[in-house]
């Protein structure tokens, strides 16, 4: 039985591209880095405004980790759609 396979954000070269389809096909929910990255802020201010309840969107805190809508990413950067394909 093979392990499964779990992409974490700092497997994500820097500097890549973020367009309306990768961030659909992050699902329901994504983490503050993977969020941070699509928006181009850095790992430990988007923390601190997580924290602070100043990330650019949603953020919900569940047990000890936080918690991005994609939804909310996806309205912010003007791509809203009824459905994430």
């Amino acid at each position: 039985m093979a392990p499964d396979v779990k992409v974490e954000p700092s497997s994500v070269a820097t500097g890549e591209v973020w367009t309306v389809e990768r961030v659909k096909a992050l699902g329901v929910m994504t983490n503050v880095e993977t969020a941070a990255q699509v928006l181009g802020i850095g790992r430990t201010v988007a923390y601190r405004l997580a924290k602070e309840g100043r990330f650019p969107v949603q953020v919900l805190r569940i047990g000890h980790s936080y918690r991005v809508p994609v939804l909310r990413l996806l309205e912010l950067l003007g791509a809203e759609s009824d459905r994430l394909d």
